[in-house]
């Protein structure tokens, strides 16, 4: 063997390391559905329960969303996740704040937000989807407030509570974060609460939740079983699993990471939400933009974050940032459909031959540019001269 030979076959020994140890993230993306064209759903989380302004911003919304349509003549849809709950503070306050009373979704207080909700559902741009009965555990915020004079009065308070205005780690309705680090919650309580919730869900809007996603994606293998037995179809997530609020509040103990069309164990479909889009906080359409283009090269649908807070701090700005982006991105990609989740996870689950894309070369190009979001597999894919093949490989497909 010349020294020439024997210089390549060691490269290529290499190369079978380097694909060897990556070996399970590299199949995973392989295995993840490619979708023939690209599709966009906007996913808007903490609607229901909470201030009355929700109405009017909810039909702005709608308004707005109607005047945006794909190719099919569909509007652009976004998804509403909804809150079923909030303090009754009159009654907080009227027991001295030492118990809880819950002022609901179907009280008479709220029934503008309802009407908005369901005029938006029939005109196609609104999908609703299970939030929570409330945006935290009852009994850890009872307790967090006798510490937290702010988190006491904010129970107290005499008008529907905004649950944004509550700490980070309280916002977590699956675990107890009175304290920090949180503790678990009790599995029978987990699922005695979600079944209770599904069933508060189907008294709103008629029909089992089939869509969840769990407040500040902080949830655990008791609570998606739960959700399984009440019917829910997909689970939404980041990609990973938080479990509990570490000592700095922040959402810790990751113990699952998910790509879209994975099953969890209890067998609902994982679909992943990681475009953030919050124009209130500044960030402009062109993010909008820039997170379709790039799920798109990865064959991915692009689900877009964007919450309750921009519509109701900033509704000018917030309605003048999501119509053009949403406008630019049919500009840019003509071929662009709008999608409830709950299709999404059908098509992908199905494997519907209208969506999901079954050819080889448009798999690996898709493939390919899902590699770089692996830790560490870029650097040691340019360290080892892998990346020249790859990228030879992505450009004859």
């Amino acid at each position: 063997m010349t020294a020439l030979a024997l210089a390549f076959a060691m490269l290529l020994l290499v190369w079978a390391g380097v694909l060897l140890a990556f070996a399970a993230p590299l199949a995973a993306r392989w295995r993840e559905p490619v979708l023939r064209q690209p599709v966009l759903v906007i996913e808007s989380d903490d609607w229901g329960a909470g201030p009355l302004a929700q109405a009017d911003a909810l039909r702005r919304l709608a308004a707005s969303l109607q005047r945006v349509r794909d190719g099919s003549g569909r509007p652009a849809v976004m998804t509403l996740g909804v809150v079923l709950e909030v303090p009754d503070g009159v009654r907080i306050a009227a027991a001295g704040g030492a118990e809880y009373h819950a002022l609901t979704l179907a009280d008479a207080r709220f029934d503008a937000i309802r009407a908005a909700m369901t005029e938006g559902i029939r005109a196609g741009v609104f999908a609703p989807q299970l939030h929570g009965q409330c945006h935290y555990w009852p009994s850890a915020l009872l307790a967090a407030a006798q510490a937290d004079a702010d988190v006491r009065a904010w129970l107290a308070a005499a008008e529907p509570a905004a649950t944004e205005d509550l700490p980070a780690h309280l916002q977590s309705r699956w675990i107890d974060a009175s304290v920090l680090p949180s503790r678990a919650l009790a599995a029978a309580a987990m699922r005695q609460a979600a079944a209770a919730e599904a069933a508060g869900y189907r008294a709103i809007f008629g029909s089992a939740p089939q869509v969840a996603v769990a407040t500040t994606f902080v949830w655990n293998d008791a609570v998606e079983a739960a959700w399984a037995q009440a019917g829910i179809e997909a689970v939404i997530t980041p990609g990973r699993r938080a479990t509990c609020r570490n000592a700095k509040g922040q959402p810790d103990c990751v113990d699952a990471t998910m790509l879209t069309g994975e099953r969890a164990p209890a067998g609902p479909t994982y679909l992943v939400r990681d475009v953030y889009f919050e124009p209130a906080l500044g960030q402009p359409p062109q993010r909008l933009l820039e997170g379709l283009q790039a799920r798109t090269r990865q064959g991915r649908a692009c689900l877009v974050e964007t919450h309750r807070f921009n519509f109701l701090q900033a509704p000018d700005a917030s309605l003048a940032a999501l119509e053009p982006g949403l406008t630019t991105a049919l500009a840019v990609s003509p071929g662009l459909r709008f999608l409830s989740p709950l299709e999404l996870a059908r098509a992908i689950r199905e494997r519907d031959p209208a969506w999901v894309e079954s050819r080889l070369r448009p798999r690996f190009a898709a493939w390919r540019a899902r590699l770089d979001e692996i830790p560490r597999f870029r650097r040691t894919a340019r360290l080892s001269g892998l990346a020249l093949p790859l990228a030879w490989l992505e450009r004859t497909a």
